[in-house]
């Protein structure tokens, strides 16, 4: 099933609330995971990825699902230096208009489907059933924007017992030719139709820090024009932008779906992905939601 995606200001008023509470039972067991790209690899050397990180990262990953074995998982996992760098080189993002471009293209795929298999192997090792599901042939974008995604391939997969893992990609787009979707706009994508209870961010950092670097444990409309200052960029090449984009989009996410709740927390300290998956309510980090709930 193609569905066409709208503008996050669209999905504020075309989402009702009562829809998403008709699938509560499914929403509850279905979670979303990023990985981030800085956590598996290091963005600041071509093509490393950081093996002891993404090895025990896999393993908290099917710990969780032996714990809790009622859990639906969809994982996303960054390109890191792996996409980054090649798209940042060709100026995938920015559009493809000449035969250089679309090898450029071609490259930025192939970059980004090796770091993939890489995960998606590490997965299968520790008995998580993970599949990999390439954004370049599910999403169709129109001048740098998501407008379509097959989401049934996805529902299969969840209904089917297996983590289907996407990733950032390349794109066809219809004004650009060409462009790139990050990790996390194709997940914001497939909330619309998965319904999760939850979006978990996975990175380096243990949330997002203010002016002296503490951690803010919660993020609303309410309180960003405060924190606002204190967003910086992300550390190596990122071609999808840094923290203040992610968490303007993901304010946007949480405005048009109030029922969702995101979590940004650190990967890096053992023991916490698994526990942030089995009760991110109580997990550490920061909290992103609407500002509709409990202000």
């Amino acid at each position: 099933m193609i569905r066409k995606r709208p503008s996050a200001t669209s999905l504020i008023t075309t989402t009702r609330n009562q829809d998403w509470q008709s699938s509560n039972n499914e929403i509850m067991d279905t979670l979303f995971l990023k990985l981030g790209g800085s956590l598996i690899t290091d963005k600041t050397k071509v093509e490393r990825v950081r093996h002891d990180v993404l090895t025990r990262l896999v393993e908290e990953i099917a710990q969780a699902r032996r714990e809790n074995p009622a859990l639906r998982l969809v994982l996303g996992q960054g390109s890191g230096s792996f996409g980054h760098v090649a798209a940042a080189k060709h100026g995938t993002r920015h559009g493809v208009t000449d035969a250089a471009g679309w090898r450029g293209f071609a490259e930025v795929s192939d970059a980004a489907a090796r770091l993939n298999r890489m995960v998606v192997s590490e997965l299968l090792l520790v008995g998580v059933p993970a599949v990999s599901l390439s954004p370049s042939a599910s999403v169709g974008c129109v001048d740098g924007r998501i407008q379509t995604i097959a989401v049934q391939p996805v529902q299969a997969a969840l209904a089917a017992g297996l983590v289907p893992v996407v990733y950032g990609d390349v794109a066809f787009d219809s004004v650009r030719g060409g462009t790139i979707v990050s990790t996390e706009e194709v997940m914001m994508a497939l909330v619309a139709e998965i319904r999760p209870s939850w979006l978990l961010l996975a990175g380096e950092t243990t949330g997002v820090y203010d002016l002296e670097e503490q951690v803010i444990s919660r993020i609303s409309r309410a309180n960003y024009a405060e924190i606002e200052a204190a967003l910086g960029g992300s550390r190596g090449t990122d071609v999808t932008g840094g923290m203040a984009s992610k968490v303007q989009s993901m304010l946007a996410l949480v405005d048009a779906f109030p029922q969702l709740a995101i979590r940004i927390f650190s990967g890096l300290e053992p023991g916490n992905l698994a526990q942030t998956l089995l009760n991110p309510a109580e997990a550490g980090g920061t909290l992103l939601t609407a500002s509709t709930l409990n202000e």
